[in-house]
């Protein structure tokens, strides 16, 4: 719920988005069971195949939602727009086209949007996972679209029926 100051209170423990590209899962694997006692202490849910690796690996229950490219990257994308994500770790493969490229902008897109903190290689998640931030609670300041909605509000009268 949103407070009166336009942040969002993120509990103490944190629901972590954990996705890693088919030539990156194996290096989110090695930081997963590195960081495994930080990480079970939380909320997990990771796409497709990450999942059921992770889930294996850690020893933990992980939702686990679509892959990627069948609507994953989306799924976790409307979890953030829904404040059901606090944080992500997307150990994304740069050099290797995806088919599913716009989802994977569109996820970190809607991120950035709602200003959710995102890893996108190891030593960011390292960073993040390190900090005292991650084992206490947290003000996430909300940008504020009122602005952008009270724009939209004209052309949605224009166009009703």
């Amino acid at each position: 719920m949103l407070e009166n100051d336009g942040s969002l209170p993120v509990p103490q423990r944190k629901r972590i988005a954990l996705v890693a590209h088919d030539n990156r899962k194996l290096d989110l694997l090695e930081w997963a069971q590195y960081n495994r006692g930080l990480l079970i202490k939380h909320e997990l849910c990771a796409t497709g195949t990450t999942g059921a690796l992770l889930e294996k690996s850690l020893g933990t229950e992980i939702l686990k939602l679509q892959s990627g490219p069948l609507g994953g990257d989306q799924q976790i994308g409307a979890r953030i727009a829904e404040g059901l994500i606090d944080l992500v770790i997307f150990f994304w493969d740069p050099l290797e086209p995806q088919p599913h490229d716009p989802d994977v902008k569109a996820l970190l897109r809607i991120a950035v949007v709602w200003n959710i903190p995102v890893a996108c290689n190891r030593a960011s998640a390292d960073f993040m996972i390190s900090s005292p931030l991650m084992s206490s609670a947290y003000e996430r300041q909300m940008p504020d679209f009122e602005l952008y909605r009270s724009r939209m509000d004209p052309v949605l009268e224009e166009t009703a029926p």
